[in-house]
């Protein structure tokens, strides 16, 4: 595309020459590594007298002004540079040869016989980079550049005071308008390359004239293109002049050519408002409707945009070249013909493959666009034999169709079917240019959308695996979840919860907030969600727990910062034992008259800090009360008081509701209104941990305990009151193997105890729990026995026979137990 309509300024030159920049026709030259001229303008043409056909591959140094000869005119006469003069540094020459790295400007005179003489300004941008372009050469005829009277006052000194040079184009107001439209001076070429060459003009120097030391006026693109009523008109005169047989006049022969770059330049229009019209969005399914309604009607009658499957159901890249078998999902049709009139045949959401006989096949296999001017009988009636049982004829048949690609890095993700009625105009080369420009600015917002999706579902999944999948019930308690993603800053975040078993019908709760968001505070959250687990199952004090996570988190890193709530509930001692790592305090709703507090704890420091100790505190409860443990997510927003929040989270949990589940929502509701009627309703910035525990407590009935001697003969006296406190409760059914697991657990324990007597409890719940604590510290482990040992049997036969067992360490020893299940009643 030959943009020669040139450049112009229009300064308010205050000075005494009065002087005023019109318009100037510029002249583009590009010149190729091998010397030769690959780009000649015609502003190049006018300026300099020279043919396009006539420059272009021709040595740059025979047609642009350097000291030597020149090429001959139409009479013969060569043409030649002289006086380079101002002092402006070395002459157009030494860029040509490529002794220059640095930009140049110039003037040079230039004369030829019967002619008058032209002053030129020029400069000279060196180019780098992996294209074949060598060197940007601009240049204005000076001459242009008229006095602002016509009594010559002054003008002619003004005139010779011109020099071409380079500024930032930040030194001047609409630096932004000036770069933006620079590309308007540069050749047909790639919009990347157009990109690079743009970027190292503005990174050398913006051309400017300079009228004085203080005085410069940056050179801007000046179009000049008539409007369209004048275009109308002069296109009525030249079909007038066709149809009387008489030649077009001179100025509609220039016109011409003015109506090709009109044309060009109103589809480089065009695509820039498709260009924001799209991609204002990451959402898929919106990101596809954009693009469809984009060109619908302005460039096409019907678009139907059709996307691989993978990409469809949010998959990773898309692999391998297309072929016979894939299939392609119908994911938006967009047209102008009367409503429903597509519907029935094509619907969307279809899936189906190509034949490879199809322009569609062409397309997504070769990845160019496919132009069929006119849709014959023939072959519509070979697209039509892919809609089984529906007829696609009438609506195909002696339309125009473009099929063009929809391409990310070199991958096929979709095409474009584009259909013109038959009284449109067909498409044409134009269009077929225009139309691959559009697909491919489509297919990278339609891959940002695609990879947007995918990474969402990625994170949404690493989310889920890392947050944990709570038991309903736990030992006395009853418990409900919830968690929200932020809103705003992505779908993963550092936010957790979590509970665990723990010996004597305990529970512990936990909830945690990692600082930060996105993949790494996840991983972070992870790993030291995985730490609280392990360390809560060897039984460590809340505090102690705190204290080796946050040795933990100085040995992995420094940028490992998190807050963490850990609460021990005791169900039969009715007992809470709290620990806080610089978290919000949970809330403690009592049963008894509903009143809710935030429980008064040591704040302590956030995990990660170091140094600090960290303090438990206990706290006695009753059956029935609820404990509410949250991140700050859910009650801080930015602006507004965390009291403010917190006095919410208070008041809401508070309020009765049908279910634990029931409970949590109203909760999230609750908060969520207060922060909309601060004017905070526009989402959460931040993602939200609640867990809620109401603790039932154990009743006393429900558990039996005993001290049992270090005698071999306490072992039976255990068996004894098993088998009756199991009889009382009505579990006589799990009498004989509870008192075969009671036996082995009580006589390891006699063997190995030192001299304080062993504790034997028995809860019923859910299930029944058996413990038997004594004052070894050593942990039994199942061995492998052989038929004539005579130790390893025992753990063997809990492990076999027991629900579930394990083992704990205590202050003064450890605790084995085991469960059975209950049968139900």
């Amino acid at each position: 595309m030959d943009r020669g309509t040139g450049m112009g300024s229009t300064p308010h030159h205050a000075g005494g020459d009065g002087v005023v920049a019109g318009r100037v026709p510029l002249a583009v030259v590009v010149v190729g590594r091998d010397g030769l001229v690959s780009h000649w303008s015609r502003g190049a043409r006018r300026l300099f007298g020279v043919a396009k056909e006539e420059a272009v591959g021709r040595p740059a140094v025979d047609l642009l002004p350097v000291s030597g000869a020149l090429p001959e005119d139409d009479e013969g006469a060569p043409y030649s540079a002289y006086a380079v003069y101002d002092g402006l540094g070395p002459d157009l020459e030494s860029s040509l040869d490529g002794r220059l790295s640095y930009p140049a400007a110039g003037r040079a005179r230039l004369t030829a016989a019967g002619s008058d003489r032209i002053d030129v300004l020029w400069w000279a941008y060196p180019l780098v980079g992996p294209g074949p372009e060598r060197l940007l050469v601009l240049a204005a005829d000076a001459g242009g550049l008229r006095p602002d009277d016509d009594n010559g006052s002054g003008g002619s000194a003004g005139l010779e005071r011109i020099a071409p040079g380079f500024a930032l184009h930040t030194d001047f107001p609409g630096a932004e308008e000036l770069a933006r439209r620079l590309p308007e001076i540069l050749p047909s070429m790639s919009v990347g390359e157009g990109a690079r060459i743009v970027a190292q003009v503005l990174e050398l120097g913006y051309p400017v004239l300079e009228f004085s030391q203080h005085d410069r006026v940056p050179v801007t693109p000046d179009w000049g293109v008539p409007r369209r009523a004048e275009r109308k008109a002069r296109r009525d005169r030249a079909a007038a002049a066709a149809v009387s047989g008489d030649p077009p006049p001179q100025d509609l022969q220039d016109e011409g050519e003015d109506l090709e770059y009109t044309a060009v330049r109103e589809r480089l229009e065009f695509l820039n408002e498709v260009s924001g019209r799209i991609g204002t969005s990451l959402d898929l399914s919106r990101t596809i409707i954009e693009v469809s309604k984009a060109v619908v009607p302005r460039f096409t009658d019907v678009a139907g945009t059709y996307l691989r499957e993978q990409v469809v159901a949010g998959e990773g890249f898309p692999e391998g070249v297309p072929d016979t078998t894939t299939m392609w999902h119908r994911v938006a049709l967009e047209h102008t013909d009367e409503p429903g009139r597509w519907d029935d045949v094509v619907p969307v959401g279809e899936a189906m493959p190509f034949p490879a006989h199809t322009p569609f096949f062409q397309c997504m296999t070769t990845g160019e666009p496919v132009l069929v001017p006119r849709i014959s009988e023939q072959m519509g009636h070979m697209i039509a034999a892919q809609f089984e049982k529906r007829d696609i004829r009438p609506l195909i048949t002696n339309r125009s169709m473009l099929v063009v690609p929809l391409k990310a890095r070199n991958v096929v993700l979709g095409f474009m079917i584009l259909l013109r009625h038959p009284e449109r105009v067909e498409f044409n080369d134009m269009d077929r240019v225009t139309g691959a420009e559009l697909a491919a600015r489509a297919g990278l917002v339609l891959d940002n959308a695609r990879m947007y999706t995918h990474q969402e579902s990625v994170a949404e999944t690493l989310q889920d695996s890392m947050l944990p999948h709570i038991a309903p019930r736990m030992a006395g308690c009853d418990i409900a979840t919830r968690y929200l993603p932020g809103t705003l800053l992505g779908r993963v975040g550092g936010d957790w919860f979590d509970s665990v078993k723990l010996p004597g019908s305990r529970t512990a709760l936990v909830v945690g907030d990692v600082m930060g968001h996105g993949l790494n505070s996840a991983a972070m959250m992870g790993q030291l969600r995985t730490a609280v687990q392990t360390m809560a199952a060897l039984d460590l004090p809340p505090a102690q727990l705190l204290r080796n996570l946050d040795d933990l988190a100085q040995r992995l890193g420094e940028h490992y910062l998190a807050t963490c709530l850990y609460a021990v509930y005791d169900p039969i001692a009715s007992e809470l034992q709290i620990a806080n790592a610089g978290h919000i305090p949970p809330v403690l709703v009592r049963a008894e008259d509903g009143r809710s507090d935030l429980l008064d704890l040591p704040t302590g420091a956030p995990i990660g800090v170091g140094g600090v100790p960290f303090e438990s505190v206990r706290v006695r409860v009753a059956p029935g009360d609820r404990l509410v443990m949250c991140t700050d997510g859910l009650v801080e927003v930015r602006g507004e008081d965390i009291g403010v929040g917190l006095a919410a989270l208070c008041e809401s949990a508070a309020h009765p509701a049908a279910s634990m589940d029931d409970a949590c929502d109203t909760i999230i509701r609750a908060l969520a209104v207060t922060f909309a009627e601060a004017g905070q309703g526009g989402g959460r910035k931040d993602d939200v941990a609640l867990l809620m525990a109401r603790l039932n407590g154990i009743e006393p009935a429900d558990v039996a305990q005993w001290r049992i001697g270090l005698s071999p003969v306490e072992a039976g006296r255990a068996r004894a009151v098993v088998r009756e406190q199991l009889h009382e409760w009505g579990l006589n059914s799990l009498a004989p193997q509870a008192e075969l697991m009671v036996s082995e657990l009580v006589t390891n324990a006699i063997r190995h105890s030192h001299s304080r007597p062993i504790e034997l409890r028995l809860v019923r719940g859910d299930t029944l729990l058996c413990e038997v604590e004594d004052d070894d510290h050593t942990l039994p482990t199942l061995l492998s026995a052989g038929p004539l040992d005579e130790v390893g049997r025992g753990m063997r036969v809990v492990s076999t026979l027991a629900r579930e067992w394990g083992t704990s360490r205590t202050n003064s020893g450890k605790t084995v137990w085991f469960e059975m299940t209950v049968p139900r009643r």
